[in-house]
């Protein structure tokens, strides 16, 4: 190791490369249960592309593994730590290197915060529409990693939809640019798309080219409660159907209904089995949840409460930021994040009901019902061997029940190490080999994020 900190510390700023095991601890590993997590050699915090460039060329050169971090916000174990690695932790190359208002775009380096730059983007009337749940802290860099979503997909797709070129650092130290700046470009194979969702094991991404939309008006929501899940899916369908495209549409079932009740005293009754928030941000939004409303009802909803105005918006929506402190509370949590196509939901939630009953746990389903994404959640205690068993085999059923509906393993959380078993079910034979071919060729000695999805 002693090698690895002196021809590291050679192109780097003091206190960049940290070995103190005390502190590279806390690198260790993202936010995922159920993940191995190794003892990196060290944790080094570039502040440059060359940098950057001189830590890949040192592994390249060392044969030694390179494992790049955001701020360890992610659900799937990509970030973890492999022993003897290099953690290269993005987080101080955090700077927004240009916002264009004419061409609607923003540069920015990977360690910027998703809320950082939605808020630089607002002083100029844009908006930087992905938002995952962890807005105020995951970085850009993370979520172009993970291919992240959030609330709003439905209307606006997730993180592969605004990145229009990258800045890559490759293995051996060489620096890749991809794609363009301009509206429309198809020249070539799109190795962009290709390095979004990658989780760090084709390249490290040192800049980014985004995509800005116009800030769109404020929301209006409204909340359905329905007796079933059959009827809460039988609205969303009829609602997408209707040629409706709502902001936000999400779906709580009645194990999260009853813990966001607990914590924030929301007055749901105890028939709710379903709740419903719907909302909307176009120039037609009152009309659109009108309509809306009535197309709940139809389908069976037992009451409807749409807002009035945007103040009553954000009380409605206080029900859905309360779901997982609402359900962590009840014990050590497991997020799965399973997508199937929006026809087969109800049979999701039913399905997962199912699977919480045959093994004895409670599972809260929180989903982003406008795309079919869906987050079962998992609680158990920890700290009860059988009980976790118990919990691992039920994420496994859940996973397999969303293949078997025509859905994938993950919508926005990625593989990592949570789930690189379950890709290969997923892809088959045939699409495993062609994603390892491509990493040899991007990474030939398999020193970029090792162990991680294929």
């Amino acid at each position: 190791m002693g090698e690895l900190v002196e021809r590291l510390e050679l192109g780097l700023p003091d206190g960049a490369v940290v070995v103190d095991p005390d502190v590279t601890a806390a690198y260790r590993r993202d936010m995922a249960g159920f993940c191995e997590a190794g003892e990196p050699a060290a944790v080094v915090f570039p502040e440059t592309v060359e940098q950057v460039q001189h830590v890949l060329r040192t592994a390249t050169e060392l044969r030694v593994p390179v494992v790049p971090q955001g701020a360890r916000t992610g659900l799937s174990g990509a970030a973890n730590a492999v022993d003897g690695c290099i953690v290269l932790s993005m987080v101080r190359m955090n700077r927004i290197l240009e916002l264009d208002p004419v061409n609607r775009i923003a540069v920015v380096e990977p360690g910027v915060v998703n809320a950082e730059l939605s808020r630089a983007a607002a002083e100029s009337g844009l908006t930087y529409p992905p938002d995952p749940s962890s807005w105020e802290s995951c970085t850009i860099g993370g979520n172009i990693g993970t291919g992240a979503g959030g609330l709003c997909c439905v209307k606006y797709g997730v993180t592969a939809e605004y990145v229009l070129g990258l800045d890559v650092v490759l293995a051996d130290g060489r620096l890749l640019s991809t794609g363009r700046r301009t509206a429309k470009g198809v020249a070539g194979y799109d190795l962009t798309r290709l390095l979004v969702g990658s989780e760090g094991t084709l390249g490290v991404v040192v800049r980014a080219v985004l995509a800005l939309r116009p800030a769109p008006a404020p929301q209006l929501a409204l909340a359905a409660e329905f007796p079933s899940a059959d009827t809460a899916g039988a609205a969303v369908c009829e609602v997408m159907a209707q040629g409706l495209t709502p902001s936000l549409m999400e779906l709580m079932d009645a194990t999260t209904v009853r813990a966001v009740n607990e914590l924030g005293r929301m007055g749901l009754p105890e028939s709710t089995r379903a709740l419903l928030l719907v909302a909307f941000d176009g120039p037609d939004r009152v009309a659109e949840l009108e309509r809306t409303a009535g197309l709940c009802r139809a389908a069976g909803a037992t009451e409807v409460v749409p807002a009035e105005d945007r103040a009553e918006s954000e009380l409605l929506l206080e029900a859905r930021r309360l779901a997982l402190p609402a359900l962590d509370r009840l014990g050590t949590t497991m997020i799965d994040d399973v997508a199937v196509p929006r026809s087969r939901l109800a049979a999701m939630l039913n399905g997962v009901e199912a699977i919480a009953e045959r093994h004895g746990l409670t599972i809260g389903v929180v989903s982003h019902a406008g795309d079919g994404n869906t987050h079962p959640i998992v609680i158990f205690d920890a700290s009860d061997e059988e009980q976790a068993a118990r919990a691992q085999r039920s994420f496994d059923e859940i996973m397999a029940l969303g293949l078997e509906l025509g859905g994938t393993i993950t919508g926005e959380h990625g593989v990592g190490l949570l789930k690189r078993d379950w890709l290969a079910r997923e892809l088959g034979p045939v699409g495993l080999e062609l994603q390892r071919q491509l990493k040899a060729v991007f990474d030939p000695l398999g020193i970029l994020n090792p162990g991680k999805m294929v």
